[in-house]
């Protein structure tokens, strides 16, 4: 029996994408414009982590991170042949774990070649990939959400703040190459702080009692040496601008082609209205 025009639409326009489903928006974002290009999409909601915002009027599965053979058979069932990593989460404990027995062969295999979040990711990446699936990069789907080199809004760093930017890539490239984090903050030249496992808000929120007398600070954000550029890649919007405001910050630097940047109209908007600077930089291979 041949396939229906629509089934037959559906194909032509891709193959079936699954989201794996972090926080935030991007989410909700990958699924509306795969969809908007007729692709079929299913998503992998992750209990304390994903927004049920996200899922709503989508096909989807609510799962714990541990349940990794339970959540490849899914996929298999589902017709999925292409997976993504989409949004944030924080690493859960062993015990939020709770891993069934793909998990632990997995947590066993890796054992600490994957201790940062890069190694991890990698590993998962592979996992996913030797089960047959082909796993994209949110770069791929959405094009415009890649960094462009050059100022975003209207400001531009100065002499001082430049410098500052040159200092805070080299920490945190340093950082990143013992896959410890992906920002920095620099202010006057000294380091104000490293991110780490906290994520960037937090880091952020350290930042505001350690801002010395002067011109502000400012925030790096480059990718990881070596990192796979389909998974984690730095990440930043208005959330970001704002805490960056609270945190006595002058301005920020995001990686161009190298990172994803939010709402770039309202990034823009946001960081003229905060009286920050926003720019892409290029960072030497």
């Amino acid at each position: 029996m041949a396939d229906s025009p629509e089934a037959a639409s559906r194909t032509a326009a891709g193959p079936k994408l699954a989201i794996m489903a972090g926080g935030g928006t991007l989410p909700a974002r990958i699924a509306a414009a795969v969809r908007g290009q007729g692709r079929e999409v299913f998503v992998v909601a992750f209990d304390g982590h994903t927004d049920p915002e996200t899922v709503a009027g989508l096909p989807h599965v609510w799962s714990r991170f541990g349940a990794a053979g339970t959540i490849l058979r899914r996929l298999h069932d589902e017709g999925v042949t292409e997976v993504v990593l989409a949004g944030p989460v924080r690493r859960p404990s062993f015990t939020e774990l709770m891993p069934d027995w793909r998990t632990t062969r997995f947590l066993a295999r890796v054992g600490t070649r994957a201790l940062g979040d890069d190694g991890l990711l990698r590993a998962v990446v592979r996992e996913v990939e030797e089960d047959g699936f082909r796993v994209v990069g949110l770069h791929e789907l959405l094009k415009d959400l890649l960094t462009l080199p050059g100022p975003v809004g209207r400001l531009t760093p100065d002499a001082e703040a430049e410098r500052d930017i040159t200092r805070a890539v080299e920490v945190a490239r340093a950082a990143g190459a013992l896959d410890v984090g992906q920002g920095a903050v620099v202010q006057q030249g000294i380091v104000l702080a490293v991110e780490a496992v906290e994520g960037t808000d937090a880091m952020l929120a350290r930042c505001a009692a350690l801002a010395r007398p002067g011109p502000g600070g400012v925030l790096v954000k480059v990718k990881k040496p070596k990192q796979d550029r389909r998974i984690d890649l730095p990440t930043m919007g208005v959330t970001t601008v704002e805490n960056a405001a609270a945190a006595g910050l002058r301005g920020i630097a995001v990686e161009a082609g190298g990172s994803l940047l939010v709402d770039r109209e309202a990034v823009a908007a946001t960081a003229d209205r905060l009286g920050l600077f926003v720019v892409g930089i290029e960072i030497p291979s």
